[in-house]
């Protein structure tokens, strides 16, 4: 079998309209779908969320994005999100972070802050210091998701030896 693709990743954030235009204007992300309500019912989707929800789940705001190469971006927003501060937590169990790539990525972090985000990191890493020009940082969203920005693509990065 050829190895899958990746089709999208779930985000829940407290402000959905705000993550939408966080999104889109730091990342160019295109909106495919702008902030919706799904309620419960015998709908398709009513029916997935059950499924994935369980019973009694109400409803919930969602939004679709798409990055420049077709991965989607969902947004959501449900009645009980709250904005907190939560410790990074690394080490549990489950997905603790997602990366994005853009080869001028000094330049994305600065317009991440503009935008409510922060620079995790003190400063921009780089994998091979004086040979190549790979780079990385942590960054969050202006809700605490902490994800990754990588310059080049992680084939480049990982088959040269990043820790070798």
């Amino acid at each position: 079998m050829a190895a899958v693709t990746f089709s999208h990743i779930g985000i829940t954030v407290p402000d959905i309209e705000r993550a939408v235009a966080f999104y889109s204007k730091c990342f160019d992300f295109y909106v495919i779908m702008p902030p919706t309500t799904v309620h419960h019912d015998e709908s398709a989707i009513g029916q997935m969320c059950d499924d994935v929800f369980g019973e009694g789940w109400g409803s919930f705001r969602i939004a679709h994005l798409a990055t420049g190469d077709g991965i989607g971006i969902e947004l959501f927003e449900f009645p009980t999100t709250v904005q907190e501060e939560r410790p990074f937590e690394y080490w549990r169990k489950g997905l603790f972070h997602f990366c994005l790539q853009d080869e001028k990525l000094e330049e994305r972090v600065k317009l991440i802050e503009s935008m409510g985000g922060r620079q995790r990191m003190q400063q921009v890493r780089h994998y091979y210091p004086g040979q190549k020009p790979y780079r990385m940082v942590y960054v969050e969203d202006p809700f605490g998701n902490v994800f990754e920005l990588y310059s080049h693509s992680y084939e480049l990065t990982y088959s040269a030896g990043a820790y070798v």
